[in-house]
């Protein structure tokens, strides 16, 4: 947020809202107080206000913050310049030009203050330094320099052949320069005279030509009243900094520039890094595409080469590795705001591998998590996939012969008791530990009947069947709960299945008095009727009329009609018979007419 109030900052400085520029500068501080470049830019925007007490305080906490940052001395100096200080001012842009010799705004400031320096000297009439910084610009002043062995080796100092230079351009800023010993050997050289034991008589009260150095520096009047009528306009005219020239943070702007500079060249080494690594890939040699993948995250930060990762790493068998490859990748996404198909993917090789490790629920999880984040078949097929896995693993890992043996024994013994409820517990603990045995299921229906509960005696009937299609009395007891659910021929239909599975005929009687008991409760209501009434409720019954419809039963009927007998040849098919005893108990064929 300090980020994007500086960038409101610097867009109002831009467009001389410069108050606005201020608040945004101040709401930008207190959010990220220690960060010099937000002082350094709120710095001018007061100084484009005029208001160079607050540009000062800025440009001295900036640097304070960073005093090694040639910009934050070229505010202070812009400040100190409006404050009207132009000693000071000097000094700061100095410093300034010391850290950065080519900061185009110090050298600017500094020449305008040398300007103003110059306009106070020619208001006032008078040179403040008694003419002695005129030596400076002497023809022979470095002529002088280079034949005294005192001097001769200054001329190599880069750093105080500049300050020279300013003595030059600025002579009135000699006072500020006394304080340096180096060029105290100067003068000394320039005067033709000592000056250390010039220094000497002014601290003994010495006379002489020694002295009378010495007075002329006691005599050294301050720089006039920067706020003095007599030079204020022209001052004001020199000394104000023009924001319209000034740029905010140039050097931030390189900075940024270079760092942009070198992310391109960091991720176009990626790029061939992974490049690599996909080509490895296809070749199955997983160990060097690792190797090209975790460098190419190691270059530039793109979660594309994580997931590449953490597919190698699959490949390879690595599963755990590819799951905290993928699992880096989601992270790291989420912070940058990357696409969502990527961090889809990561989850959908993250349920993979989770799946390869047989830990379906971390799986599944995964993968509803890749399918919120963006909906493929793929993984939709992996998650049904996974789900019935799951049930299966969790089944099979249950099951226990010997406990399924305790869990029968204790139903049998509630279902004695007459305790329904604790049977179907017993019963269901029986078909988890021994889920392919049909007894389980049978048994668990005939409690479920006990309690009323006939849909699922149902079920649990056809779900013994499908383990054993001969258990007659899973047949019987189906019929019977359909019975008590009034489902008079879907009754009738599982007696014909079970007559069809008794191989043995052991239990034919049993089908055949749960069959007829079936029929005569269907048909019950249709006693005494005439022929006509018969006619009438056997064309408004769909399952008689297709009876009637099949072309089997027509030619069955029709040779009946001339010969009796063979309608009893017929039955011995369990089908038929059912048909013909549904038709029987329907009044449509009525025997011994």
């Amino acid at each position: 947020m300090a980020d994007a109030l500086k960038a409101e900052g610097n867009k109002a400085f831009t467009e001389k809202r410069f108050q606005d520029a201020v608040d945004k500068f101040s709401q930008a501080i207190e959010l990220d107080p220690s960060n010099h470049v937000l002082y350094s830019n709120r710095s001018g925007a007061y100084a484009s206000l005029k208001d160079y007490d607050h540009a000062y305080e800025d440009a001295l906490k900036t640097t304070e913050l960073k005093p090694d940052w040639s910009k934050g001395w070229s505010r202070k100096g812009g400040a100190l310049h409006g404050q009207g200080d132009l000693v000071g001012a000097v000094d700061a842009y100095d410093e300034a030009l010391k850290l950065d010799a080519n900061n185009a705004q110090a050298k600017s400031g500094l020449d305008s203050v040398q300007r103003a320096i110059k306009a106070e000297a020619k208001a006032d009439g008078a040179d403040p330094m008694g003419g002695l910084g005129n030596m400076f610009n002497d023809p022979k002043l470095y002529q002088k320099l280079a034949a005294n062995p005192k001097t001769s080796k200054l001329l190599g100092d880069p750093q105080f052949m500049q300050q020279l230079q300013s003595l030059k351009n600025n002579p009135n800023a000699i006072g500020s320069a006394l304080g340096d010993p180096r060029m105290m050997s100067v003068l000394s050289v320039l005067l033709g005279i000592d000056m250390s034991m010039v220094a000497g008589d002014e601290a003994d009260g010495g006379a002489g030509s020694a002295g009378a150095s010495g007075r002329d520096r006691e005599e050294d009047v301050p720089m006039p009243d920067a706020q003095s009528s007599s030079v204020a306009p022209e001052k004001k005219e020199e000394s104000a900094p023009d924001p319209e020239e000034e740029e905010i943070e140039d050097e931030e702007a390189i900075e940024e520039r270079k760092a942009q500079e070198e992310a391109k060249k960091a991720q176009a080494e990626a790029d061939e890094e992974k490049k690599l690594g996909t080509e490895n890939y296809k070749k199955r040699q997983f160990d060097e595409a690792i190797s090209h993948y975790e460098k190419a995250w190691s270059l530039h930060k793109d979660i594309t080469y994580l997931t590449n990762l953490g597919a190698a790493k699959f490949e390879k068998g690595d599963y755990q590795g590819a799951i905290s490859a993928c699992e880096e990748a989601i992270e790291y996404g989420r912070t940058v705001r990357a696409d969502f198909k990527i961090v889809a993917k990561a989850f959908g090789r993250i349920g993979s591998s989770y799946e390869k490790l047989l830990d379906y629920p971390n799986a599944i999880l995964n993968y509803q998590k890749s399918l919120t984040e963006h909906r493929t078949p793929e993984v939709l097929a992996k998650l049904r996939a996974a789900e019935k896995t799951k049930i299966t693993h969790d089944r099979n890992s249950y099951i226990d012969p010997a406990e399924a043996e305790k869990a029968r024994e204790l139903g049998n013994q509630k279902f004695k008791e007459a305790d329904w409820p604790a049977a179907v517990e017993a019963y269901t603990e029986w078909v988890k530990r021994a889920p392919d045995d049909p007894r389980g299921y049978s048994n668990r229906a005939a409690c479920l009947i006990k309690l009323l509960s006939f849909p699922a005696a149902v079920a649990d009937c056809d779900e013994a069947l499908k383990h054993d299609k001969s258990f007659i009395r899973a047949y019987l007891r189906k019929a019977q709960a359909l019975f008590a659910m009034r489902e008079y021929s879907r009754c009738a239909d599982v007696c014909t299945d079970a007559m069809e599975a008794d191989k043995t005929g052991a239990n034919t009687r049993e089908i055949e008095q749960q069959q007829q008991k079936a029929l005569q409760a269907q048909f019950s209501a249709n006693e005494g009727e005439t022929e006509e009434q018969t006619m009438e409720r056997i064309q408004r019954d769909p399952e008689i009329s297709a009876i009637l419809q099949d072309p089997v039963m027509q030619s069955i009927l029709n040779q009946a009609k001339g010969d009796p007998k063979a309608l009893q040849e017929h039955m011995r098919s369990p089908i038929i018979k059912t048909k013909i005893q549904k038709l029987m108990a329907a009044g449509v064929i009525r025997m011994g007419r």
